[in-house]
């Protein structure tokens, strides 16, 4: 068994990160000339009744309100544009899909509350023409077409605005970003 007065108290400093996200505890732990004479092996946890601080709390309530965050600079380069027209693809044939559910909906309840019936007998009536209708298939293939075109538009947009970030941040050096990551 070793002697109470050849043990040593080490305390972290409370702005070093602990596996609890508290500052730490003084810890007991032997010093380096007495670590042979341990009668448990390293890496184990003591016991209650040979460790003072294992009955008291891990954390008090005021360090888990307290979030300390860790801050890094980066630099955005270069933005492949693969990638880019990967994401803008998808993310447009998303948006084509949103909107034309709303146009399919939309038709639905001006069709239900009987506004398309109104809106056909206006047309006849100002243009004199009483063959014209109002076709929900028509105007979904037309929308389709036009909302595709619009993607691959937007597509090859967000490419060619890639290819020019590639080119400036060659002479300007780039985007910083500081992320930032709560504890």
């Amino acid at each position: 068994m070793s002697d109470p007065s050849d043990r040593t108290i080490v305390t972290a400093p409370a702005s070093a990160p602990t596996s609890q996200g508290a500052s730490a505890a003084p810890v007991d732990e032997p010093s380096p000339d007495t670590a042979e004479e341990r009668s448990t092996p390293p890496g184990t946890p003591p016991s209650t009744a040979t460790d003072p601080t294992a009955s008291r709390s891990k954390t008090p309530p005021d360090a888990k309100r307290a979030a300390r965050s860790r801050q890094a600079r980066v630099v955005v380069r270069k933005v492949g544009p693969w990638s880019v027209l990967k994401v803008s693809f998808l993310f447009y044939i998303c948006v084509l899909i949103v909107f034309l559910g709303a146009l399919v909906i939309l038709y639905g309840a001006l069709g239900a509350i009987g506004a398309l019936d109104s809106l056909t007998r206006l047309i006849r009536d100002l243009f004199a023409d009483q063959s014209f209708e109002i076709h929900g298939e028509w105007l979904l293939t037309r929308g389709l077409a036009v909302g595709f075109g619009l993607v691959v538009l937007w597509t090859l947009i967000n490419v060619f605005v890639v290819f020019l970030y590639n080119l400036l941040s060659d002479i300007v050096g780039g985007i910083e970003i500081t992320l930032s990551e709560r504890r």
